[in-house]
């Protein structure tokens, strides 16, 4: 009689669909991670040999200008980002779940935005805020359209915005739709026979039972924002002077093409820590107005 037991048939399934997803997930995900975060207190160049320099690389962060600006610019670009993009998404989540013709069809056209890669919008965007965009404002006049958004130190940033916000609609309208059909229609025939208005309805139905979608959407939103990067290698390459360069664009340029990998990682671990903070205090915060509605 042996001592121990054999796995099921199901046991088996299991573990050989696990096994392979976790060290794949542990090879280019986790094992980076440490790398970087190891590197992190090293003078490493990228290339070459490297000593161990402490917690400089980390100080140093706190005196770099550049730096500064670069988060400076991530996290306007995210507060403003989040805000419109959940805003407008919850709009269109509303309109597209209401009692519209060819409903099923609108949907499709407005998911669009995120089957397309996010280099691919930008290459498109940039074609029109450079050629198309100017040459409509020298055709009718518009002199403060007939130069390129883009080229513009103090509103470049507001063409990348408009990009990543476009782009970043459809699946947040998704999400908003999906927590909209999970609204028994019997609560809302209940506040219509109280008499409650619209807005009342939304206030005080809508909006508490949506709570845990929204809860969602601003995380993913928030930690997509701060990690933009496809729209700025595709529209302004950081530029111009350096007014649209994003935390994860610098950290890709220095640190592979500058040779300051190992200050580079130090900025990737403190971007990191960043943004589990700001998520843990979203869904806090959230969870407790979840609670209160």
């Amino acid at each position: 009689m042996k001592s121990g037991r054999r796995l099921s048939s199901k046991s088996r399934t299991y573990l050989g669909m696990l096994i392979p997803v976790v060290i794949l997930f542990f090879a280019f995900n986790t094992l980076p991670l440490i790398m970087g975060a190891f590197y992190s207190f090293t003078n490493y160049r990228g290339y070459g040999s490297w000593d161990f320099v402490g917690f400089r690389n980390y100080f140093d962060l706190f005196t770099d200008s550049r730096v500064w600006n670069s988060y400076f610019f991530t996290f306007k670009y995210a507060i403003v980002g989040t805000i419109l993009v959940n805003v407008i998404s919850l709009l269109m989540g509303l309109a597209l779940n209401s009692k519209i013709r060819f409903k099923s069809t609108l949907r499709g056209i407005y998911f669009v935005p995120n089957i397309l890669g996010g280099l691919i919008v930008g290459y498109i965007f940039s074609f029109i805020f450079t050629y198309i965009i100017p040459a409509v404002g020298e055709t009718f006049n518009i002199e403060w359209i007939q130069n390129s958004i883009l080229a513009d130190e103090r509103y470049a940033w507001i063409g990348v915005l408009i990009v990543g916000v476009w782009q970043a609609v459809a699946m947040n309208t998704i999400i908003y739709i999906s927590g909209l059909q999970t609204i028994p229609e019997d609560v809302y025939e209940a506040s219509r026979i109280d008499g409650a208005g619209k807005f009342l309805t939304f206030r005080k139905i809508t909006l508490p039972l949506l709570m845990p979608f929204i809860s969602i959407n601003l995380v993913l939103s928030t930690k997509n924002m701060l990690m933009v990067f496809d729209q700025i290698m595709s529209l302004t390459k950081g530029g111009p002077a350096q007014s649209t360069e994003s935390i994860s664009y610098l950290i890709y340029r220095n640190g592979m093409d500058g040779g300051q990998f190992g200050f580079q990682s130090a900025n990737a671990v403190i971007f990191f820590v960043l943004i589990v903070t700001i998520s843990v205090i979203q869904m806090r915060m959230t969870g407790k107005k979840e609670e209160q509605l």
